[in-house]
């Protein structure tokens, strides 16, 4: 098991992803990174990231394993993506953290990071999001408009299970994930 990352081991990798990239590319951070950047976590277990369109450039891609194995550290491709639908706009919701090399990085948008969080509904992903209202990383109507685009809008109705019960669960999973939304919500609502 690879040590913890802390914000500088984050920031060693980007210079190194910086340093091997020829091109120009953005990287987005996403999860614990992110979280451990902006100053609520100490740690996290691995740096995940997302590229534009889901494709990672092959010069990235071929750097990485060097990259991981160099600093003892894991690096997973993760984004809010894979697990709801983004809503729109989300690039340019992407905050900016550091231009290293030709590579750009920035934080995955905190909306959809927030909103796949409350789908994934553990602990520490409903603590995550209570710490982005807490600190107005993001904004409770503002979250709850963009709730309501990726549900009404893509009938998207937050669960996990299989295709061929979706029918039979999407109403009460999508009132769950509403309240869950609301819930979370309304506590970020006393800070």
């Amino acid at each position: 098991m690879r040590r913890p990352v802390n914000a500088d081991r984050i920031r060693a990798f980007m210079g190194a992803l910086g340093a091997a990239a020829r091109g120009e590319h953005m990287v987005y951070l996403v999860g614990g990174a992110t979280a451990v950047l902006e100053g609520w976590r100490d740690s996290t277990v691995d740096i995940d990231v997302a590229f534009p369109d889901g494709h990672v450039p092959d010069e990235l891609l071929r750097a990485l394993p060097g990259i991981k194995d160099e600093l003892e550290l894991n690096v997973e491709l993760a984004s809010p993506a894979d697990f709801v639908p983004v809503p729109g706009g989300w690039e340019e919701r992407s905050p900016s953290i550091s231009r290293e090399g030709s590579v750009t990085f920035l934080h995955y948008d905190l909306y959809a990071q927030a909103l796949s969080k409350l789908e994934r509904g553990h602990d520490r992903d409903l603590l995550d999001v209570d710490e982005m209202l807490t600190r107005g990383l993001v904004e409770r109507d503002r979250l709850r408009e963009l709730f309501a685009e990726i549900v009404w809008n893509s009938r998207f109705c937050f669960t996990h299970h299989p295709l061929e019960q979706l029918n039979t669960v999407a109403s009460n999973r999508g009132r769950l994930a509403r309240e869950r939304v609301e819930r979370t919500v309304r506590i970020g609502s006393r800070h």
